[in-house]
């Protein structure tokens, strides 16, 4: 999974890519400070892979992981290049789903791009330059495709669709609202890979005394809910700053940490849950002396292509999977114990993985 951390300059986007990955992305009070994307791979934080892997005394534990793009600051004009708005268009375009990050704090010290914090404002800025660059995009594919249309009845049907979607996209809307039923016309939509089809998590950076509460007492993190809720976005909130120093501790103190600030969670784990959430992402375990693994798929993948994730031959030659819930597995306290209480399913082709699942796959090549 990639995602890709957009935002104004200076709302703490590089801040929080920062502490989300530690990779020490340049971060400054100003403009472009980030001018090439920087990537970081997060391990997805896991607590059954640490019971699973004591259960079977395993050498080594491999999360799930997150990957991170943190993209350069957007202005007004970038779809028409201005600041570095070609290079953030083209980095955006290779993610799974975009972190939207929002200022939704007052600070005289941190300049404004736009000279005012307003987050409605600032999402509606970059929704705008998306939208021109999705148009030119479609404008693009309606020349090519046009050429061919007359004699042609699947290129006519494109067509039609090419310029439904651009009249959408003109009136403000993103192309994730544009809804239609023709299966031909949903795989169209998905191979042209439009930034506003692209599902969206926005990020609400708040000051250290927004936490507690979840940002309820913040007027601007209310506005960004009420957005959100009605384009079926995820919302989370955070405080860029404090994710920083949470970063640089170790497990106990973050632990202590969290708790003295009344919080359950820290920010990289809410952003985790909204991702697999939006995503429809769950994971499912191997376990062995070897290696305790998490597997990250798609909800209602089926035991074959599950398989799959591990190698193409598991997939290819698939015969039956084992199947057993991890609490079950812990309660039983073995394997073995958990079979001889039938607790252990014997799954075939049309077993739908569930999150959780503790699986030991069957195959032939």
């Amino acid at each position: 999974m990639k995602l890709g951390i957009v935002g104004l300059p200076n709302v703490g986007k590089s801040t929080l890519f920062n502490s989300l990955t530690k990779a020490g992305a340049e971060s400054a009070n100003y403009p472009f400070c980030t001018i090439d994307p920087n990537i970081g791979v997060v391990a997805v934080p896991d607590r059954r892979l640490q019971l699973l892997a004591d259960l079977y005394d395993s050498d080594k534990i491999t999360p799930a992981v997150i990957e991170f793009v943190d993209i350069a600051g957007l202005v007004k004009g970038a779809s028409k290049g201005e600041g570095l708005g070609n290079q953030f268009l083209s980095n955006i375009r290779e993610v799974d789903a975009i972190v939207h990050v929002v200022r939704c704090f007052e600070d005289s010290n941190v300049i404004h791009v736009d000279g005012s914090v307003n987050p409605l404002r600032d999402i509606e800025t970059i929704n705008l330059e998306l939208i021109f660059s999705d148009i030119e995009i479609l404008e693009r594919r309606i020349a090519k495709t046009s050429r061919g249309a007359r004699n042609d009845k699947t290129l006519a049907k494109e067509l039609d669709l090419l310029n439904n979607i651009k009249a959408h996209l003109e009136e403000g809307k993103l192309a994730k609202s544009y809804v239609t039923e023709d299966e031909d016309e949903q795989a169209w939509l998905q191979s042209y890979n439009l930034l506003t089809a692209k599902p969206v998590i926005f990020a609400a950076n708040v000051k250290e005394e927004d936490l507690a509460d979840d940002g309820v007492s913040n007027s601007y993190v209310a506005d960004v809910r009420s957005f959100a809720a009605k384009e079926g976005s995820e919302v989370f909130v955070i405080c860029a700053q404090i994710e920083q120093e949470i970063a640089e501790l170790d497990d106990d103190e973050k632990a202590m940490f969290l708790e003295d600030l009344g919080l359950s969670e820290s920010g990289l784990d809410k952003l985790i849950a909204a991702s697999y959430r939006l995503l429809g992402l769950i994971s499912y375990l191997t376990a062995g002396k070897q290696e305790t693994r998490a597997w990250t798929i798609k909800n209602g993948t089926k035991a074959p292509q599950a398989a799959g994730k591990i190698h193409s031959d598991f997939e290819r030659g698939f015969i039956r999977a084992e199947v057993v819930n991890y609490q079950d597995l812990l309660d039983c306290g073995s394997y073995s114990a958990a079979k001889d209480k039938g607790l252990v399913g014997l799954e075939g082709k049309d077993y739908v993985v569930k999150d959780g699942d503790v699986i030991l796959f069957r195959f032939n090549v």
